[in-house]
């Protein structure tokens, strides 16, 4: 994913995730938990978890982190630094081909989000207009990939693309005509904030250019970890899908409960109420991970030479949830 933390310094922020005792008398089983991003709508069944209490219930002492560096879950969750963590499937294989030990466990939402994201104004209408022009990114290999794949679908070679870094300023990189066209932005929050600015957004959906479609954030463990703490991490999933299904069935109180979790943050403004009902079909409908879907998109990696061979799909992820 490549995010950029507008108008907040990214801190490594704790805060508690419900503290209470189980019913049984026993202690809560401590878990850290890391998000991939500052808190956006993307998280809000979290919030929704946290503050029904459903953490709690399911004996668990879970204390969220805000990364510092957008590369710091993947890595901590690797190391055993923090338990679980917010991450994205392509990332998953990409580290397990590095060799990191690090697995899914459960989905956050369930379906691509990632674009290629342009201004209307800019009179691109196809990936084949792409031809000529800069296209924005911030991290090579996986937007390389993905631009070549839709180019390529859309009958057209990526020869002629001009792929320019502009780090993770994809939105003022776009605004500001640095670039025609920016890889890595999403359709359910970077959309929103171009055309709060008045400035109409098109995008072009990988899913419908001969991308696989793929988990775009899951819940990532290490190896370890999961072996250490497979009974909590298995609740804690559970207590996620309470959260999602509670979200899907009252996004209003869910997004109240965002925005109380969130209190020094100014989340209920237009931004994120736009985003969070942009986001709101794509959470996952189940924590049962779907091996074919793993499967595809490894080997599309491999096919286009983003890892060097596709991974074993049982080492990318291991469901928890009956």
């Amino acid at each position: 994913m490549t995010r950029v933390v507008w108008g907040l310094a990214a801190v490594g922020l704790a805060v508690a995730l419900g503290a209470g005792i189980p019913a049984a008398g026993a202690a809560p089983a401590p878990l850290v938990f890391m998000l991939d991003w500052f808190p956006n709508p993307d998280h809000v069944p979290l919030f929704a978890a946290q503050q029904e209490g459903w953490f709690t219930q399911e004996g668990l002492r879970v204390t969220l982190q805000i990364p510092a560096n957008t590369d710091d879950p993947l890595k901590l969750a690797a190391a055993g630094r923090v338990d679980v963590a917010v991450n994205y499937e392509p990332n998953v294989i990409i580290a397990r081909a590095q060799g990191l030990p690090v697995r899914s466990i459960g989905v956050l939402v369930g379906q691509p989000l990632i674009t290629v994201m342009f201004l209307k104004s800019s009179g691109i209408r196809s990936p084949r207009d792409l031809v000529g022009r800069r296209v924005g990114f911030a991290v090579t290999g996986f937007a390389d990939a993905m631009v070549d794949q839709m180019m390529h679908s859309a009958g057209a070679g990526a020869a002629g693309v001009r792929m320019v870094n502009v780090g993770f300023d994809l939105v003022p990189a776009l605004l500001s005509h640095n670039v025609d066209a920016v890889v890595g932005a999403y359709r359910n929050y970077e959309r929103v904030q171009i055309e709060l600015q008045g400035q109409p957004a098109g995008t072009f959906e990988p899913e419908k250019y001969g991308v696989p479609p793929f988990y775009e954030l899951v819940l990532i463990t290490s190896d370890q970890g999961l072996a250490r703490h497979r009974e909590a991490l298995a609740r804690f999933v559970r207590a996620v899908g309470r959260g999602i299904a509670f979200t899907l069935r009252n996004p209003e109180a869910a997004f109240a409960a965002y925005v109380r979790a969130n209190p020094t943050m100014k989340l209920d403004d237009e931004l994120n109420r736009r985003s969070f009902r942009m986001t709101l079909p794509t959470y996952a409908r189940s924590q049962v991970q779907a091996a074919a879907r793993w499967r595809e998109f490894d080997l599309w990696l491999a096919a286009h030479k983003v890892i060097p061979r596709a991974v074993p799909v049982d080492t990318l992820y291991t469901n928890l949830s009956p």
